[in-house]
């Protein structure tokens, strides 16, 4: 066979190569950019503008959950932790500081029931990432509200948001259906 014939054929498999890894990885980043949301884009914030250490970042989140055993609730421990919410809520009138570090214990209480590792804030919120992307930003907020109000920069108004916050991440945690009263 001609050589050059031979070189032709083989600069078109690079080609062919390189264009469908790159078309592989835009891919990936548009799955990624819709999976996650504006939790793409913090990471690429946090990743200081990389957008390939942010895509790796959530692709070892992705793999981190795939390898966990998420579970949902039996019905008599959904139970439980909806009676548990509800004390946790009626309680925030009287004392909404308190009600905030009941409500972050007990998303924190959900998650490890069903299954999530519960060793630190960042984590927690790393994990809930890859399948609550839209909540992960609600459950953050609240957590930094609460932390401020520990330090005197937060009002009752704000514990108010933080709360809302809590509750829809322990709403979807809990996988409560739309006709069940939870609030």
């Amino acid at each position: 066979m001609d050589p050059k014939i031979v070189g032709l054929i083989v600069v078109v498999a690079l080609v062919a190569v390189v264009a469908g890894i790159m078309i592989s990885r835009k891919r990936q980043a548009e799955r990624l950019r819709e999976t996650f949301g504006a939790e793409y884009d913090r990471e690429v914030e946090a990743a200081g503008g990389s957008r390939s250490k942010a895509q790796a970042e959530l692709l070892k989140r992705e793999d981190r959950i795939e390898k966990l055993d998420i579970r949902p609730l039996p019905p008599e421990e959904r139970k439980a932790f909806l009676a548990d919410w509800q004390q946790v809520q009626a309680g925030f009138v009287d004392d909404p500081e308190k009600s905030i570090a009941m409500a972050d214990a007990l998303v924190g209480d959900v998650m490890k029931a069903r299954g999530y590792p519960v060793a630190d804030f960042d984590q927690r919120a790393a994990d809930i990432s890859v399948e609550h992307p839209q909540l992960v930003s609600n459950y953050r907020a609240a957590h930094e509200i609460a932390a401020r109000h520990r330090q005197g920069k937060a009002g009752t108004e704000d514990l108010r948001a933080a709360f809302v916050g809590y509750r829809s991440l322990f709403d979807e945690l809990l996988g409560t259906e739309a006709n069940e009263p939870v609030h």
